[in-house]
């Protein structure tokens, strides 16, 4: 195959590996609003890094952590609905990012790769960066999956274990928000969060034990990424959305083979 393809694949096994173990929160704590929010919101520091003439992955990291920080100041200090405020911040995120880019003339910005992906264009930097935080990621989340679970599935109970529900939440959106940084060149501001919902939902239909669901999850991310690479190499479509295309079909032939009463 050529290099193009093998460096697609490595980048998006790594962002497989990462949306895999942490999708299954995701979907647990009802929280797929807040990844729509990040992704939506790293837009804005791609503009920010255009406009200032620095790196665009340090705007990128810096943009989706400040976001995450303040969804958490939200989620723990509510004054509208979290979904209504995650909404608002997301969306206005993603608006103001795209009007900033209508500002720099003299930049060429291929938009469409930032919202769909450009999994075929990866460096050996973009593929460095994104392992070593797949590393970091994977590392982190084996450090607080006991408490994570625990707030999880009760928060009260967890605080009265002793868990500190702040700060382990804090940790776990921070990890999804760098995730979301090095991932959107990957799979795209707009389809980021179907990567990191639709595997965790199809592995839950057969795993008995949060561990199995997060490798099952990583499994069905690594299927829809082969067949949908396959799919776009053959018929010349979009790779981020083929791939998001095979996830989902993945998903619904689940459902078909073991029905939800079984």
């Amino acid at each position: 195959m050529d290099d193009f393809v093998w460096r697609a694949l490595l980048a998006g096994a790594a962002v497989v590996l990462m949306s895999g173990v942490l999708g299954v929160f995701l979907l647990w704590r009802r929280m797929a609003y807040f990844g729509d929010t990040l992704s939506h919101s790293a837009l804005l520091g791609v503009a920010i890094g255009l406009m200032s003439g620095t790196s665009l992955n340090v705007w990128i990291m810096l943009v989706c952590v400040l976001v995450a920080l303040l969804m958490l100041y939200v989620q723990h200090n509510p004054v509208l609905g979290s979904d209504t405020l995650l909404g608002i911040i997301g969306h206005s995120a993603l608006a103001v990012g795209t009007v900033a880019l209508t500002f720099l003339p003299e930049v060429r910005v291929d938009l469409m790769a930032y919202l769909f992906g450009d999994i075929l264009a990866v460096s050996m930097t973009d593929i460095v960066l994104t392992w070593v935080l797949a590393g970091v990621v994977v590392g982190v989340m084996a450090w607080i999956w006991r408490p994570l679970l625990s707030l999880s599935v009760h928060a009260e109970l967890a605080q009265v274990e002793g868990v500190n529900t702040w700060r382990i939440s804090a940790v776990y959106m921070l990890l999804v928000a760098l995730m979301v940084a090095v991932a959107m060149k990957v799979i795209g501001v707009l389809l980021l969060t179907s990567l990191l919902i639709i595997p965790a939902a199809t592995a839950r239909r057969f795993a008995s034990t949060p561990e199995m669901m997060a490798l099952l999850a990583i499994l069905a991310g690594v299927l829809a990424l082969l067949g949908g690479m396959l799919l776009s190499l053959q018929l010349d479509t979009p790779t981020g959305p083929s791939i998001v295309v095979v996830a989902s079909a993945l998903f619904i032939l689940v459902q078909l083979v073991r029905p939800s009463g079984t």
